[in-house]
């Protein structure tokens, strides 16, 4: 059997890293172990923030319902608890973007629930 070199391989695989390692400082950069430590930290918390970032989401558009459900004499649970006996279906992230961006529709929204709550 022939010996199998696997230079053009090998070669692509460290550009990509050092590629990705660009923007980091000193030998993390420069430096091939470094570099590929650097790049491999960085891809665990890429995959663990993408998840995360949907938790603080929700935890935005919470503060952000809550604040505007105070305006209309309403708690956070309160509100919620009402808009589920009136039946209306409304996701949080909608709920949201109307509290910030269309204060009448929220309004609305919190009249409906109130009347059936």
């Amino acid at each position: 059997m022939p010996r199998v070199k696997s230079n053009v391989a090998h070669h692509a695989r460290k550009k990509k890293i050092m590629r990705a390692a660009k923007g980091a400082r000193g030998a993390r950069s420069k430096l091939y172990k470094p570099a590929k430590e650097t790049v491999e930290r960085a891809m665990q918390y890429a995959y663990r923030d993408r998840r995360k970032k949907k938790g603080e989401f929700r935890a935005l558009w919470i503060t952000r319902i809550n604040a505007a459900a105070r305006m209309h004499g309403f708690s956070y649970s309160g509100l919620m608890a009402a808009l589920r006996k009136a039946g209306i279906e409304i996701n949080r992230k909608v709920l949201a973007d109307l509290a910030v961006k269309d204060m009448d529709a929220f309004a609305r929204i919190a009249e409906t629930a109130r009347a059936a709550g």
